[in-house]
């Protein structure tokens, strides 16, 4: 994504664990590293994410629930997510469009749901979703013209899901920013709060 808005010409501040030191799970360095910056930023992007954290995989059962392993789920998928979002507010224009989104999946939708499995990845992605669609509550009261999402990328072919490409149609991770900006170009006010695929479409809570 960092590579697709430089692309376009536009000025990108990137912040990632191996590069920066940026630990989304750390609450110090979040805030150490969020209000070093001079915004207002036009676009924020949370996209961290796991699926296998510390060698547990995916669970095939309810029977199969490991507590730290759900926890770390959360840590990472969901409450490092809300660190950020906690302090978005001042990353953004007061006035003016801004954009605040952070990648989800769709196996977080609680109505999509009819696999099964996957119980803490897909609890922490509903759990952020939710976070999302608070924050847009509390944005629109002093940033009417922002808009929070939740958006999902679709799969994408990378080590992420290295696993588990023959049940998907994957994309490549460029077409998959691409996707991702156009979606994010194209929204309204009206639309913040929501749930979005890589094709603009809305996702069911």
């Amino acid at each position: 994504m960092v590579a697709a808005c430089i692309a376009k010409g536009e000025q990108v501040t990137g912040l990632s664990r191996s590069d920066d030191g940026f630990d989304i799970t750390d609450p110090a360095s979040v805030a150490r590293h969020l209000d070093a910056l001079d915004g207002p930023y036009d676009r924020v992007v949370v996209a961290t994410g796991a699926l296998v954290i510390e060698g547990a995989e995916p669970e095939k059962t309810i029977k199969a629930i490991d507590s730290k392993a759900m926890l770390d789920q959360f840590r990472l998928n969901a409450v490092g997510p809300a660190l950020v979002l906690a302090r978005a507010h001042g990353l953004l224009p007061r006035k003016g469009r801004g954009v605040l989104a952070v990648l989800s999946a769709r196996v977080g939708s609680i109505g999509d749901n009819r696999m099964g499995g996957w119980i803490s990845y897909r609890a922490a992605k509903a759990a952020v979703n939710q976070i999302v669609h608070t924050t847009a509550i509390e944005l629109a009261r002093t940033h009417q013209e922002s808009i929070c999402v939740a958006l999902h990328p679709g799969t994408v072919a990378t080590a992420f899901t290295a696993d588990y490409l023959g049940r998907h149609p994957a994309v490549t991770p460029d077409e998959a920013a691409e996707n991702l900006l156009h979606v994010m170009d194209g929204l309204t006010p009206a639309q913040t709060g929501g749930f979005y695929d890589w094709a603009g479409k809305e996702v069911a809570w």
